[in-house]
């Protein structure tokens, strides 16, 4: 089939690496030379980061879509998520393209993430360009990291023309790319080129009934649902009538009232789109991801999208605390269910299901991070409620009960190897390899069961002194290992209500670790702190010192109290335990223990 110069002229590429690799600064550059910015525009660092969390967290969570014009090309750039969390995110943006930009760090090398990103590619059939970037820093040797790619290829079962990849070296950071070491470069050129030769123009036929598959999904205040997808066959007018496919096979019409293009870092409005190239419309209000937009005389459905299933499942219910209702603004079960149904519109990777009560829902999702940035956005809209301790989900597989096992990479410092070993081994973790430095780090690789990793992040951080770093990735599901004793110290909690007072605080000191500092509102059954000791314990945190003519008020002054320990979302997903709930406000993150029995009081 031959091509039309429209589609000739068309390139549509993802750039995936693992988290921190340097995808969303790379594009920063290609964006700053291709001539989208007037020369006296400010430039943003990480433009298409415009979510509040992925700028405050340094990592990509949704999908972007961006265009620059080079050498009379337009190349579409999907900036994808480098976490396996948000899987989802990269398989169904890898069906817009034809090609992908693969960034890998030349200190780290392929990680974790990279092996997941790279695996959904090579499976799409894509034939990636290898970026190595930071080539800047001191000490790295680039050419090793290109080895280690071509190990990952062979081990991914790569076929021969996608390990034979074009590969270059830079910096994002820099904005300069080359073919070589010894070649010198000070802009993005070679990077440019690299691209129009080895990323195919897209396939498609422009005479041919639409077809247009639905990959994401945005809302505008002004024109309402905007649908994101890339034109697979035919052509795509302003004002036409077209036919949504459902999943189930049911047809809706409707008309196209607002056909947008891809330009730089905005949406321009056009009046039609070929094959091959990736658009926004609106005029649909009732459209999933995966669904197809076709032609009304002949529509024709495109195979859906396919996502692999969540890991990891948490309860959400409604707050029931004794300090419900006074933080948040959406506090019902209504509003909680609503707001759980809306993120599945975009959320693919997520599962809501109900409960035998009203009041609490099934949430499953790809991991704790996956689920963490779910809850974070829900308190800062404003909703207030509580999630359970994170279980993994089990599946049958040929009548075997599995589990799902993640791959797990740690660089620490030597000194805490045999003690990140150790760890490791009760969560029936198996290492699979171990690489020493010349800088006194060790990397260790290996294959840990999920339910291990939940709360292990704590531990790990505590036996490498905060200096370790860790990421993992979902590996496979495998016949379960058996259960293991990762059991934590025991907890402190409030006796009564009231506010935690300075005199209780440092009566107590000797008990453990406090979460609460003086001043804070406590309630019965919060717990404000972990004991020394394997039990829970229960203490009047609210006691005050009787003042005599003796002793004045200001005695205590010259007392100090140890640092509390700072309670983030992140570290009370994984914390909390059996038999406890996180509360989540939009001002507070409270641990609370559910009644028990036995429970020591002092």
């Amino acid at each position: 089939m031959s091509l039309s110069p429209q589609i000739k002229a068309i390139r549509n590429i993802a750039i995936i690496a693992h988290v921190d690799h340097g995808k969303t600064t790379l594009v920063d550059a290609l964006l700053s030379q291709s001539g989208i910015f007037r020369d006296n525009q400010a430039i943003p660092n990480c433009v298409l980061d415009s979510n509040d969390l992925e700028r405050e967290r340094g990592i990509t969570i949704l999908s972007k879509n961006t265009a620059v014009t080079y050498n009379g090309i337009k190349i579409n750039i999907v900036d994808t998520p480098g976490h396996a969390d948000f899987g989802g995110e990269v398989e169904r943006v890898l069906g817009m393209v034809d090609g992908c930009l693969l960034i890998v760090d030349a200190n780290e090398g392929p990680m974790p993430q990279t092996r997941f990103v790279l695996k959904k590619a090579l499976e799409q059939g894509l034939r990636p360009v290898v970026f190595v970037n930071k080539i800047d820093r001191a000490r790295v040797i680039p050419e090793t990291a290109v080895d280690k790619v071509l190990d990952l290829f062979l081990e991914l079962g790569a076929d021969d023309d996608q390990c034979d990849f074009p590969y270059l070296f830079g910096s994002g950071l820099g904005g300069f790319a080359k073919c070589d070491m010894e070649t010198d470069s000070k802009n993005m050129k070679p990077l440019f080129d690299a691209i129009i030769r080895h990323v195919p123009p897209p396939v498609g036929d422009h005479t041919k009934p639409l077809q247009l598959q639905v990959t994401t999904l945005d809302y505008s205040d002004f024109i309402g649902r905007i649908v994101i997808g890339r034109v697979h066959n035919g052509t795509i007018k302003s004002g036409q009538i077209a036919s949504l496919i459902k999943e189930d096979g049911a047809i809706k019409k409707g008309r196209v009232s607002k056909l947008l293009g891809f330009e730089g870092l905005k949406r321009i409005e056009i009046k039609e789109a070929l094959a091959g190239d990736l658009v926004a419309l609106a005029g649909f209000d009732e459209v999933n991801i995966g669904e197809t937009i076709a032609c009304p005389e002949d529509p024709e459905a495109l195979p859906l999208i396919r996502v692999d299933e969540p890991t990891l499942q948490m309860t959400f219910v409604v707050n029931d605390s004794p300090f419900a209702g006074k933080e948040g603004k959406f506090v019902t079960s209504r509003q909680l269910r609503d707001r759980l149904k809306k993120e599945l519109l975009t959320n693919v990777a997520l599962r809501v299901e109900d409960t035998d009560s009203p009041d609490r829902f099934s949430v499953s999702g790809r991991g704790e991070l996956h689920l963490g940035i779910l809850i974070e956005t829900m308190r800062r809209e404003g909703y207030e409620f509580q999630v359970s301790q994170p279980q993994v989900i089990y599946r049958t597989i040929d009548e075997t009960t599995c589990e799902p096992v993640e791959t797990l990479v740690m660089d620490v410092p030597e000194v805490a190897v045999g003690s990140c070993i150790e760890k490791l081994g009760v969560r029936k973790g198996e290492m699979q390899n171990m690489e020493s430095s010349s800088d006194g780090r060790t990397q260790l690789e290996f294959v840990v069961p999920s339910k291990g990793l939940i709360g292990f992040r704590g531990e790990f951080v505590r036996a490498t002194r905060g200096e370790g770093i860790m990421s993992h990735s979902f590996f496979e599901y495998r016949p379960i290992v058996g259960d293991f004793d990762a059991r934590r110290n025991g907890v402190l909690i409030a006796f009564e209500e009231g506010t935690a007072t300075f005199y209780a605080l440092k009566n107590a000191e000797d008990r453990g670790q406090f979460f609460i500092s003086p001043g804070t509102k406590v309630y019965k059954g919060m717990i404000i702190g972990e004991n020394n000791r394997p039990q829970d314990l229960e203490i009047n945190i609210c006691k005050s010192k009787q003042l005599t003519n003796m002793r004045s008020a200001g005695a205590e002054e010259l007392d100090t109290l140890q640092s509390p320990t700072e309670i983030t979302l992140e570290r009370a997903l994984e914390y909390i335990g059996p038999g406890e709930m996180l509360e989540v406000t939009p001002e507070s993150i409270r641990l609370r223990k559910l009644p028990v029995k036995r429970i020591v009081k002092r």
